[in-house]
């Protein structure tokens, strides 16, 4: 099977079309708890034939940061990458995988803009409304709107799209890059940064986002080395070494 191909004009309209309508679902109220706090993150995999794997792990734990489930899922990526349309090219692995703990999370830690995206739809939202859990979106860059540097740990400036602060870039560590934390779906903007900064730790990433890419990328090592058999349907997938 060829890799995924890049969408048509008019696709790429239908999918534009469909995340406004995420978009209109999301609510930016706080309706969450702590009770159980999840994280989810991708990591992906090159085949011999082009083709690739997008390895996506999920972990919950308790209030006081026990653990409490974890899973993971593997599938076949359908959809190319392309900036703001995330969601469709890792969503549906990262949304099996949660779907898969045995713990439901009051509150997930997601790998992706929320509301920080130009038609309000990241993937933090996506998933939140697909699932009507409470997200908040973690991401290493700035994908649409504008902001004042912070200059010291700890520090965060708002993020301002279209006239709206959609998220907040906060320093999370000396000598690091800025992190971007958005709310995803049923969280404002000022509780998904007050939550990350919780649970930072000392870490640039909160914890709950650390320890889902820690198990995705577990994940893909054990895949490479043979510890765990992978297939898409009846079709096996041969990884790269």
């Amino acid at each position: 099977m060829a890799p995924p191909s890049v969408p048509s004009s008019e696709e790429r309209m239908r999918l534009f079309s469909l995340q406004e309508e995420i978009a209109s679902l999301v609510v930016l109220e706080n309706r969450f708890s702590e009770e159980v706090i999840g994280g989810v993150d991708q990591a992906f995999i090159s085949g011999e034939d082009g083709r690739e794997m997008v390895v996506s792990g999920a972990v919950a734990f308790d209030s006081s940061f026990r653990p409490l489930s974890r899973s993971w899922a593997l599938l076949e990526t359908t959809f190319p990458y392309l900036p703001g349309l995330l969601s469709f090219r890792e969503g549906p692995a990262a949304v099996e995988a949660v779907k898969r703990l045995e713990a439901k999370p009051t509150l997930l830690f997601v790998d992706g803009c929320g509301i920080n995206h130009p038609r309000r739809a990241g993937m933090a939202s996506a998933i939140g409304v697909a699932l009507d859990l409470p997200t908040v979106g973690v991401t290493k860059r700035v994908l649409c709107g504008s902001f004042d540097p912070p200059r010291r740990e700890g520090e965060a400036s708002p993020l301002h799209h279209r006239g709206l602060v959609v998220g907040h870039v906060l320093l999370s560590k000396k000598e690091c890059r800025p992190i971007v934390v958005a709310p995803g779906h049923r969280i404002t903007p000022e509780s998904a940064l007050d939550l990350a900064r919780r649970y930072l730790r000392g870490e640039k990433l909160p914890l709950p986002s650390l320890a889902a890419h820690r198990d995705a990328n577990d994940e893909k090592r054990r895949i490479l080395m043979g510890e765990a058999s992978i297939s898409s349907g009846s079709t096996i997938f041969h990884p790269k070494k």
